[in-house]
C-alpha cells in the first residue's frame, strides 16, 4: 500500500461522511444566520427608548437630566415619595432619587437609583457624570470663576495622520489591520484544532477497532501517519475552500438584501448631512487603505502558514492517538498542545497592535509553535522579506523534526493495547 492510497483513503473516509457533508453546507448558512440575527437584534435594541423617573423634591438635578435618542425622563417629584414609588416600578425602567439637602455637596453620596434590575455600567456613570458635572458647577460658582468662560476657552483637538510621502494616514488603521490579521490567525488556531482532532479520533478509532493490525502489516507506520495527516488536510482544504465560497454567496446576497433597506430608507432623507458625508469620506479612506494593504502576501502567508501548522500539530495529535486507546486518555496530552495556540493568539493581540516590530512580536512571529498566528498578525503592518522566509523556514524545518520524533512514538504506540502511557514511557519510546 503507497502512500497515495493512504491519503486518498483518509481524504475520501472524511469526505463521504455525513456528518462532514452536512457540516461543510450547513456552517455557512449558520455563520451567516448568526451575523443576521445579531444585525436585527442589535437593530432592534438600538431602536428601544428606556424611560426613567426622576424624583427631586429639592430641585437640584432633575433639570440636569436630559432626554435622548433612547432614554427619556419623567419627573413624578409633585407625587408623594410612595406614590412615586409605585408608578416608576411600574411604567418606567427605574427611579432617580434626589433627596432633599441644604448643602449641594451632600448629594455626592446621597443619589439613589431605585430600580427591581441592576443598571448598565454605562447609565451608571451618565447618572456621576451629571452628579459631578452640576457640582463642579456649584463649586466654581462658590470661589466666584464663570463655568461659562471656562466651557468657551475648552478646545476639540483633532491630530491629523501623514506618512512621510505626504500621504494622509488613518486614525483607526492599526485596529483594522491587527483584526485582519488576528482573523487569519484565530482562523488558522481553530483549523488546527479541529483536524488536528480528527486525525487523532482516526488513528485512536482504527486502532480501538484493531484494523490497524492489517494495515501495519503492508505499509511503514511512517507512511501511514503522512497519509492521514495529508489526507485529512486535503479534506479540510476542500471544506474551508466551500465555506468561503458559500459564505460569501450567502454574505453578498444579505448585503444586497440590506443594502436596498437602507436605500429606501434612504429615500426620505435625499440630502446628506454634512456628518454622513464625512463619514462616508472616512469609509471610503478606509477602503482604499484596506485594499492598499498586502492582501495578495497575507492570503499566501495564510495557505503556507496553515499547510506548516497543520502539518506540525497534526503530527503530534496523530502520536498521541497513537499512544492511547481512547479520547479520554488524551486529555493529558491535549493541554501542552492548545497551550502555545493560545498564547499565540493572546500574545500577538496584544503585543501586535502596540508594537508590531518589537522584540515579543518578532520573537513570537518565529517560535514555530506561535509563528503562524502571530506573524498572522504582523503582516499587515509590513514585514521585512527576510523575517518571514525566515519564519518559514524555521517553521517546515521544526515541522521535519517534529514528524520524526512523532513517527517513533507512533511506531510503538500504534500497537500498544491496555495500557495508559506517561510522559516518561513516551521520552522512553522516542530513545528505541
Amino acid at each position: 500500500m503507497s502512500l497515495s492510497l493512504i491519503i486518498k483513503r483518509e481524504f475520501f473516509a472524511k469526505v463521504r461522511n455525513k456528518s462532514f457533508i452536512v457540516m461543510t453546507f450547513l456552517s455557512p448558512l449558520l455563520f451567516v444566520g448568526m451575523a443576521m440575527l445579531i444585525g436585527y437584534l442589535a437593530s432592534v435594541s438600538a431602536d428601544k427608548v428606556t424611560k426613567v423617573a426622576i424624583y427631586d423634591k429639592g430641585s437640584n438635578l432633575k433639570e440636569d437630566f436630559k432626554d435622548s435618542d433612547h432614554l427619556k425622563y419623567t419627573d413624578l417629584s409633585a407625587l408623594p415619595i410612595k406614590e412615586a414609588k409605585e408608578k416608576a416600578s411600574e411604567g418606567y425602567e427605574g427611579m432617580i432619587y434626589v433627596p432633599e439637602v441644604e448643602n449641594p455637596i451632600d448629594l455626592l453620596h446621597k443619589v439613589e437609583y431605585i430600580s427591581n434590575d441592576s443598571p448598565g455600567m454605562d447609565f451608571i456613570r451618565r447618572m456621576e457624570d451629571v452628579v459631578n458635572d452640576k457640582l463642579t458647577r456649584y463649586n466654581l460658582q462658590k470661589a466666584g470663576i464663570d463655568y461659562q468662560q471656562i466651557e468657551a476657552a475648552k478646545t476639540d483637538a483633532d491630530i491629523k495622520l501623514s506618512k512621510f510621502s505626504g500621504e494622509e494616514s488613518l486614525k483607526w488603521l492599526n485596529e483594522i489591520k491587527i483584526g485582519i490579521g488576528f482573523a487569519f490567525g484565530y482562523l488558522i488556531m481553530m483549523f488546527i484544532i479541529i483536524y488536528g482532532n480528527m486525525v487523532m479520533r482516526s488513528v485512536i478509532e482504527e486502532k480501538t477497532n484493531r484494523i490497524i493490525e492489517i494495515i501495519i502489516s503492508s505499509v511503514k507506520p511512517f507512511q501511514l501517519m503522512m497519509g492521514k495527516i495529508i489526507g485529512t488536510s486535503m479534506a479540510g482544504i476542500l471544506q474551508f475552500l466551500i465555506w468561503a465560497v458559500l459564505g460569501g454567496i450567502l454574505f453578498v446576497v444579505a448585503g444586497s438584501f440590506f443594502g436596498l433597506e437602507m436605500g429606501a430608507s434612504a429615500q426620505v432623507q435625499p440630502e446628506m448631512t454634512e456628518a454622513a458625508q464625512q463619514s462616508a469620506e472616512a469609509l471610503q479612506g478606509y477602503i482604499t487603505e484596506i485594499l492598499s494593504l498586502p492582501l495578495g502576501t497575507m492570503f499566501l502567508s495564510f495557505i503556507i502558514y496553515f499547510i506548516g501548522g497543520y502539518f506540525l500539530y497534526s503530527s503530534i495529535y496523530a502520536a498521541i492517538g497513537a499512544a492511547v486507546d481512547s479520547e479520554t486518555d488524551s486529555q493529558q496530552f491535549l493541554f501542552p498542545i492548545i497551550l502555545p495556540l493560545m498564547l499565540g493568539v493572546y500574545v500577538g493581540f496584544f503585543t501586535v497592535i502596540n508594537d508590531p516590530h518589537g522584540t515579543v512580536a518578532t520573537v513570537f512571529s518565529m517560535v514555530p509553535l506561535t509563528s503562524p498566528i502571530v506573524m498572522l498578525m504582523r503582516i499587515p503592518f509590513g514585514v521585512p522579506l527576510w523575517e518571514l522566509l525566515l519564519s518559514i523556514f524555521i517553521l517546515f524545518i521544526t515541522f521535519l523534526g517534529v514528524v520524526w520524533f512523532a513517527a517513533k512514538i507512533y511506531r510503538i504506540g500504534i500497537l500498544m493495547y491496555g495500557k495508559k502511557p506517561t510522559y516518561k514511557e513516551l521520552f522512553r519510546w522516542l530513545k528505541y
